[in-house]
């Protein structure tokens, strides 16, 4: 892993870094396997919320040193995990993620904020990929307009217009490895031609003084230094990887709760 100053250096400049290795091939593959057998009980694990809530396996990655030695340089010492999700994109199909924003979808009071992107399995640009827009997390909160297509897996179908696709840059990942973006970077993905899954892990962090703007039932754990704040309700990790009927319906409530503020335009 490189020095932690240099990856803190890129961060600030280009607003994301990329690639990082976290974890083993080996490892990527038995975190995979566990989603894909959950897959096999509650079916497609697609952009469902606070997985880290019935998976100790997310709960894993997503409290990772060599992810939160990263995540520290960005946001600070004291970290809340807000969300976990997989992100997947199906063998041949046409998917895609339009040039957008993280931020404007949480309503969080302040920009501390970091996504990170953990391939569980090959993502270069065959596969879909993210592109990511160097520099812009600088420029601050960017006009977003809806556009309808189908394919579009983002929520509001949202797209920031405009962009100077000439400076984009490719995150290609092998399995195991990461990409750390800002919340106001402008990123984006296309279809998957591969003929294997496109598998991303997504973890969200905030610093812990980062407030929920849009709701007052907002749920986080802090996972690394001190929550002095209190500012969220305390998700409760999973202690394994087996399902109940308790801790499922707990995170579908979550879930909803997820959708329901990052769907909301106040």
């Amino acid at each position: 892993m490189k020095n932690l100053d240099r990856y803190q250096q890129d961060y600030n400049e280009n607003g994301f870094i990329s690639p990082v290795r976290i974890i083993s091939f080996e490892e990527a593959k038995k975190h995979r396997d566990i989603l894909e057998n959950t897959e096999k009980v509650l079916g497609n694990m697609h952009y469902q919320s606070k997985i880290h809530t019935i998976l100790k396996s997310a709960y894993e990655l997503a409290t990772h040193k060599n992810i939160l030695n990263i995540v520290e340089k960005a946001i600070g010492p004291n970290i809340l995990l807000h969300n976990t999700t997989y992100i997947i994109k199906e063998p041949k199909t046409a998917a895609f993620a339009s040039w957008h924003q993280d931020l404007i979808y949480w309503g969080f009071s302040h920009d501390d904020q970091i996504s990170v992107w953990l391939a569980l399995s090959n993502a270069d640009e065959i596969s879909g990929a993210m592109y990511m827009i160097p520099g812009s997390h600088l420029e601050g909160k960017k006009e977003h307009k809806t556009i309808e297509d189908k394919n579009n897996v983002l929520f509001q179908n949202q797209c920031v217009q405009e962009i100077n696709e000439s400076k984009k840059t490719l995150c290609s990942l092998n399995a195991g490895e990461a990409s750390f973006h800002h919340g106001w970077t402008i990123h984006s993905s296309m279809q998957n031609k591969s003929n294997d899954r496109r598998i991303g892990f997504n973890i969200q962090y905030v610093a812990t003084h980062v407030k929920q703007m849009k709701n007052d039932t907002d749920t986080a754990i802090c996972v690394r230094g001190i929550d002095k704040y209190n500012n969220f309700g305390i998700d409760i990790p999973a202690v394994s990887d087996e399902l109940t009927p308790t801790t499922v319906a707990k995170q579908k409530e979550l879930q909803e709760k997820y959708k329901s503020i990052a769907s909301s335009r106040n």
